[in-house]
């Protein structure tokens, strides 16, 4: 019961997100974006906290909210701190999963071309931020090969979705911004951290 009701309140919160974005409302897009992270956070605690699977991914769900709040704003160094909150959120997913994980050659293959693919579209726009664009890169490449070789269907869809909304961050950043970035990437997101986090209970 717990996770549709999370779900209804992410998409009202990710709403008011994004029509704080569109409106050039900061105090909307604060509040909407912040609450929806809040509901994972509370998702990730009502899963509970024994053992180290659960600590790990209550790790990952906390720092990934804190690179959420930094990601507010596009100033450089604030984008900076963001990104190396979601890299350490990989960090301690791929932690959680890797004693239940069997991942396989065949999916370590196609990420590692997929992850190819997308350096070499974020290549050109990337500048001075390479080599922490491509540190993220390989950190969220090896969280999702762990997490497909993971028995659990939520775990798997998680990863990939967070990977798929990863792309819309880059695209926003790096590539091309604009509304069209958050509109498809935060629903990806944020179902991605639900998922993810009920997994742990």
């Amino acid at each position: 019961m717990l996770l549709p009701l999370a779900a209804v309140a992410t998409a009202a919160l990710v709403a008011l997100h994004l029509v704080g974005e569109r409106r050039g409302a900061p105090a909307l897009r604060a509040a909407g974006k912040l609450g929806a992270s809040a509901v994972f956070l509370a998702v990730g605690v009502a899963a509970g906290t024994e053992g180290p699977f659960r600590r790990a991914i209550l790790v990952a769900l906390v720092l990934s909210a804190l690179g959420d709040a930094l990601l507010l704003s596009r100033r450089k160094p604030l984008f900076l701190g963001g990104l190396v909150a979601f890299l350490l959120a990989h960090v301690a997913y791929a932690l959680a999963l890797w004693p239940a994980s069997r991942p396989s050659a065949l999916a370590g293959g196609a990420i590692l071309v997929a992850t190819a693919q997308v350096l070499g579209w974020l290549w050109p726009h990337a500048g001075e931020l390479r080599p922490a664009v491509v540190a993220y890169a390989g950190v969220i490449a090896a969280m999702v090969w762990l997490a497909l070789g993971v028995d659990r269907n939520p775990i798997r869809a998680g990863a990939v979705l967070f990977w798929l909304s990863d792309l819309a961050v880059a695209r926003d950043r790096f590539v091309r911004p604009g509304f069209v970035n958050p509109l498809v990437g935060l629903p990806l997101y944020y179902a991605a951290q639900l998922l993810l986090a009920s997994a742990a209970g």
